[in-house]
């Protein structure tokens, strides 16, 4: 008879994309965590770089990944792939331009376990590859917190101004994920947002340890005109999504009256950044048609109608009049 295999604690979901300059880094701290994750899920999708061929290299140092391939999806729909097959008790993302330290989930593991955590919320650095120093996400939080429903740590982070939706930073109980059937929308821009607020209000007992975990790459980046124009038109797609859907979760949290302030405020002050986004687009009659665009589709009105500060009213009444006067009042 065979031995019945035991599920892996710790499952791993890295989603890989033309980041054979950073994939190395990464891979060497997946091979260095203590204690090493019982399973490694990467989902190559679509690189044309060498990452094929480092995934292979280091195959013998970490036969606990599984790399699965697929056709470029994005990354949305590469973190679906993995959470699909993934098998842990407990998951975790990383992003293959960043690393991780080698404890990075350690103490988590030893929380979830014993506290049967829904969420274990960690920190990580600004990792500028020596440009300049390194510094915390969470500078303002120190050593662990207690243990709160997840709305709550939402709650505190809304009003100190300061909250951060990567993925990344947080260790999930896998079967919590599945009840709730969370996955990320295909082909949107940051992503993150949507996933870790539903998470979090949906978690009854999350705990922030303020352990430093990953290195969150900042590389240098460059532009064409048109790689900006896509990109920029990307993220602006992608924040009326993040904020319409929002918009929704908003209107759930009727009976706190409070929580659903603050969640409208961080909604508007996230949805304000796309108008950065236009006065940055290359191609200005695109910009000026994008704005018109969203006048026209109501995006404005959603932003007014969550708006609870004179500042913020201020700032969406300034755009909705260029708006009316670039579409000439249509």
């Amino acid at each position: 008879m065979s031995t019945p295999q035991l599920s892996p604690l710790l499952s791993l979901v890295v989603p890989v994309y033309n980041v054979a300059p950073y994939l190395p880094r990464c891979l060497e701290s997946l091979a260095a965590l203590n204690p090493p994750a019982d399973e490694i899920v990467v989902v190559d999708d679509g690189s044309t770089d060498d990452c094929a061929a480092i995934l292979a290299e280091f195959a013998p140092r970490l036969p606990q990944m599984r790399v699965i391939r697929q056709e470029n999806g994005g990354l949305s729909a590469a973190r679906n792939t993995g959470l699909d097959a993934a098998r842990g008790k407990y998951l975790a993302f990383v992003d293959s331009d960043d690393f991780v330290a080698a404890d990075a989930y350690a103490e988590a593991l030893r929380l979830a376990e014993a506290e049967q955590l829904d969420m274990v919320l960690l920190n990580a650095d600004y990792h500028f590859e020596g440009r300049q120093a390194d510094y915390a996400i969470y500078a303002d939080v120190s050593g662990t917190t207690d243990i709160v429903p997840g709305r709550e740590w939402l709650r505190q982070r809304f009003r100190a101004g300061r909250m951060l939706h990567m993925v990344w930073m947080h260790l999930y109980r896998r079967d919590f994920i599945e009840q709730h059937g969370f996955r990320f929308v295909p082909r949107l821009i940051h992503e993150d947002v949507i996933w870790t607020t539903r998470a979090l209000l949906a978690a009854p007992r999350v705990r922030y340890t303020g352990h430093v975990a990953v290195q969150y790459r900042i590389p240098l980046r460059t532009f064409n005109a048109e790689q900006s124009q896509l990109r920029l038109q990307s993220i602006v797609d992608s924040s009326v999504i993040n904020a319409a859907t929002l918009a929704e979760m908003s209107a759930e949290l009727h009976q706190d009256p409070e929580l659903r302030h603050l969640l409208d405020q961080h909604l508007v002050d996230g949805a304000l950044s796309v108008f950065h986004k236009l006065a940055k687009m290359p191609d200005r009659k695109l910009a000026t048609a994008t704005l018109v665009r969203l006048r026209r589709e109501g995006f404005l009105h959603l932003l007014w109608r969550h708006a609870h500060h004179f500042a913020q009213q201020r700032r969406i009444a300034r755009h909705w009049l260029r708006s009316w006067l670039a579409g000439a009042g249509r």
